[in-house]
């Protein structure tokens, strides 16, 4: 017996560590997307599970486009920062994958100038872990022969300091392109690999304009990413306080925020 049967057979719902009650019969279906597709993922992409397929049906027929991307979320995503230097924290590599429908859509967006709005902070680590893919094809700081996404976790800063600054980047359509047509080149029908990418307050966004997301733990690398879109430590604080104030759920099984990127917080598009 395959190691995946013995875990579907007799395994239990891996509910995060915060929640302090076994799982149950019903976590197999409130614990999960209703468009999970691919296993390998140690915990739900929690801030999907707002949305049905009735409500992606609502969103398509207004005109929205919807597409999809995969990250297989790593036992890293629970662990804490045991450090007030964000330098110290060790990120684990997380397995993704961008289907080059995906890209096409992206590219057409980026010319068209309609606002990205990727669903939870796995999603925005893949769409960000593509365009730094990009970068480093573009300026030919990775092996331009290699069949898979390398990411590593300060790859932003060592790069965006080699070029002079965030401003002398790659636009994001660039990058994109760049990562399709490295793709084509070497007949994949995804990009796909390995990112271990670490977004910390000073960050600049280039495919991100609004985040819709869960809230998240104090000392996590999520909230980090959030206040890197935000604008700030005190921006944050405001945000989370307001939840507090209104009782919003927080966590996996609590309540959505939509948050719009900081200006200056991004990378130029075209």
């Amino acid at each position: 017996m395959k190691l995946g049967e013995v875990l579907e057979s007799d395994g239990r719902v891996p509910l995060p560590p915060y929640i302090k009650r076994e799982a149950d019969a019903s976590d197999l279906h409130t614990y999960q997307t209703a468009h999970a597709v691919n296993e390998g993922s140690v915990a739900a992409p929690t801030a999907g599970l707002h949305f049905s397929e009735s409500l992606f049906s609502s969103i398509k027929s207004k005109g929205s486009k919807v597409t999809a991307v995969t990250l297989h979320v790593g036992a890293g995503t629970f662990k804490p920062m045991d450090s007030d230097d964000a330098s110290k924290h060790e990120m684990h590599a997380e397995r993704i994958s961008v289907p080059m429908a995906t890209i096409d859509l992206l590219k057409k967006a980026i010319l068209e100038g309609s606002p990205l709005i990727p669903i939870g902070t796995t999603s925005t680590r893949t769409l960000e872990s593509l365009y730094w893919w990009g970068v480093k094809l573009k300026l030919a700081d990775c092996d331009q022969n290699s069949t898979e996404l390398r990411v590593d976790q300060w790859d932003p800063y060592r790069v965006s300091q080699s070029v002079g600054g965030w401003n002398e980047l790659p636009t994001a359509y660039e990058a994109v392109n760049a990562a399709s047509e490295w793709a084509e080149r070497t007949q994949q029908r995804a990009v796909t690999g390995d990112t271990s990418l670490m977004i910390v307050p000073g960050y600049k966004f280039a495919l991100c304009d609004y985040l819709f997301t869960n809230t998240h733990q104090p000392r996590s690398t999520l909230l980090m990413l959030i206040s890197s879109l935000v604008g700030g430590h005190q921006r944050t604080k405001r945000i989370y306080d307001h939840a507090l104030r209104e009782n919003y759920r927080f966590l996996s099984y609590g309540d959505g925020t939509l948050l719009q990127c900081s200006k200056g917080s991004q990378i130029s598009r075209v």
